[in-house]
């Protein structure tokens, strides 16, 4: 009953709370539709605006932005458009080629010096254009910026370099944020300016976009924005946490209303211009919504003949739809989803931006009135696009019934839960702490921790709290992590298959605990091996080192009682034993190629 009274709450109130601001016969009867869209998809709110030629001509909001506390959306409500954000990056590289600072087709490095990709070959060749229209042969490394988060846009760069390529340059579209961050990096390096500077001094003051920001801190600012959702067991909106995604800002950190968003849609529904004033050059828009690589095959289906086309423009997707040329790029971060699109030769724009994660929303109310302003023939796309959902649903919990599993039951890791506990680092410079807590194995990343179950053998799944949350523990096909172990038999590294061609490789080093000055003073003095003096000294208070005639002095590192490894030399290690009293008498070497006892001297008398 309290499942049912809340979708009747949603339904009615979704309608009560729409902004009417149009007696177009066009959109009669839409405000219906909207709310059993809400109601099917468990969704919060989300809100429309529709331009024709130069003028708004429908502006809504629905449901609430604020599910807990009823508050609803309205069309200035600012929303995350995510990915919305790219033809706004690529727009500030259209101005600069305006300008003739930039060519699309030269190398990215002759603009970019300190970038290098995986090889020679993609540095002397990829080009502004390619990664543009995500030709470069990179696929996506997601997990790299969305799990491993820095702020540092230097830093995110130098991970490109350790991005193997999975097709070769030009061959396969592949959609790619870090070569839209690039873009923004070119835009700051030729500007002299911040890409967050440049997106506000060339296109939102010019458009007056006043309700619209670039980062998280000056969306909190605004008084009207809207929290995010998911959608919990399948049955009620659940609050996401905004996902501030500052480092990699060039490829999805814009917010905004569908007021202002109505007002880039003008812009470029008119050929660059707003309020007859030139925002964007018209070559370059032209150019922008023209087809620059396919996306997959077009062929028109039985199901829907009038949609086919996939291809992708410089920050814009190209597409049909029933039969009309279409613009369209959508936008997902988390608790949120958005569709910002249009009809070039039919001069209509809609912008939807909705406060659900991964939604199908934005789509369904887009075609919605897509096909009444076309005039086209009624199609139930709510109904269409529901029961696909639904069939999807019960074919994969048949799947996953009748499935046949890889996994080995009965296998058992090969350590103890603590000798995985470590800091794990790649090549790229992502890391993550691994942490036993009451024989439960946490990854900590820069914003979340992953809980790690054990599959079989050194192979753990990876859950985030989102499973935990909606009970889909028992769900085993998801990403895994493979634990190796060294020469010395001690855990050495983790693999993670977060991107083709291969997983990446994370080194471990044990988590060194800090260790007090007169604790390890027991340790210092000199000891003899097989001849040869080896001295421990403390340096910098709290620093244990040993040295060797010839070598160089070695950093210990503290990993248990009376046991240490040497900083530099992974899979060597030192552990002190001692008489009955706790003085120490020798120190053991433990390395791959044996192992050595040296015996301490005694102290020199003063």
């Amino acid at each position: 009953m309290k499942q049912i009274f809340t979708s009747l709450l949603l339904l009615c109130s979704a309608v009560a709370f729409s902004q009417k601001t149009t007696t177009d016969k066009r959109f009669a009867g839409l405000d219906t539709a909207f709310a059993r869209v809400l109601k099917d998809w468990k969704a919060a709110g989300f809100a429309v605006a529709v331009v024709e030629k130069n003028k708004v001509i429908y502006s809504q909001g629905f449901g609430y932005k604020d599910y807990e506390s009823k508050i609803p959306v309205t069309p200035n409500t600012l929303f995350a458009i995510g990915s919305c954000t790219k033809a706004f990056t690529a727009s500030l590289l259209g101005l600069l080629e305006k300008d003739g600072q930039v060519d699309f087709d030269k190398p990215v490095k002759t603009y970019l010096p300190a970038l290098n990709f995986f090889n020679n070959d993609m540095n002397n060749n990829v080009t502004l254009r390619d990664m543009m229209s995500h030709r470069t042969g990179v696929a996506r490394y997601d997990y790299s910026w969305y799990y491993f988060q820095s702020a540092s846009r230097d830093t995110l760069m130098q991970r490109v370099q350790f991005m193997e390529p999975s097709e070769p340059l030009r061959k396969k579209w592949q959609y790619n944020n870090f070569m839209f961050l690039l873009q923004g990096m070119v835009a700051e390096k030729l500007s002299g300016r911040t890409w967050e500077q440049n997106i506000q001094d060339k296109i939102l003051t010019p458009l007056g976009m006043t309700n619209t920001t670039v980062d998280l801190a000056g969306w909190l600012k605004n008084k009207d924005i809207s929290k995010g959702y998911d959608v919990l067991n399948d049955s009620i909106p659940e609050k996401m946490d905004y996902y501030d995604i500052s480092g990699m800002a060039p490829a999805g950190s814009i917010n905004s209303s569908v007021n202002d968003m109505a007002k880039w849609l003008t812009v470029w529904i008119n050929s660059g211009k707003y309020a007859g004033k030139e925002i964007l050059p018209s070559p370059y828009v032209a150019e922008a919504i023209s087809s620059q690589m396919v996306i997959g095959g077009g062929a028109p289906g039985k199901e829907n003949p009038g949609i086919y086309l996939s291809n992708y423009g410089l920050g814009w997707m190209i597409s049909s739809y029933r039969g009309h040329y279409y613009v369209e790029h959508g936008g997902n971060i988390d608790g949120f989803s958005a569709s910002t699109g249009f009809f070039p030769s039919d001069s209509i724009g809609i912008v939807v931006l909705s406060n659900q994660n991964g939604s199908v929303v934005p789509r369904i109310v887009r075609n919605l009135i897509a096909d009444r302003l076309l005039g086209l023939k009624y199609k139930d796309w709510e109904s269409d696009v529901y029961n696909v959902y639904r069939e999807g649903q019960s074919k994969a919990k048949e799947a996953k019934k009748t499935g046949v599993s890889s996994r080995k039951y009965g296998t058992s890791p090969s350590h103890k839960p603590t000798e995985y506990a470590g800091i794990y680092t790649s090549p790229g410079g992502e890391s993550f702490e691994l942490e036993v807590r009451q024989d439960s194995m946490f990854m900590h990343l820069p914003r979340t921790s992953l809980y790690l179950k054990h599959y079989h053998y050194d192979i753990f799944n990876v859950w985030d709290k989102g499973d935990i949350k909606k009970n889909d523990t028992s769900n085993t096909d998801g990403l895994k992590i493979t634990f190796l172990t060294g020469e010395t038999g001690d855990i050495s590294a983790a693999t993670i298959p977060l991107e083709r061609p291969g997983p990446i490789k994370f080194t471990r080093q044990p988590k060194t605990p800090p260790v007090p000055r007169d604790s390890l003073e027991k340790y210092t003095g000199n000891y003899d091996l097989m001849g040869q003096t080896i001295r421990c000294y403390i340096k910098n208070e709290n620093k244990l080192f040993v040295f060797i005639a010839g070598q160089p002095e070695y950093e210990l590192l503290p990993v248990e009682k009376d046991k240490f490894r040497i900083k530099i030399l992974p899979g060597y290690h030192v552990k002190f034993n001692s008489d009955g009293k706790g003085a120490i008498t020798e120190v053991v070497f433990l390395q791959p190629d044996g192992t050595y006892t040296a015996k301490k001297l005694p102290e020199e008398k003063k």
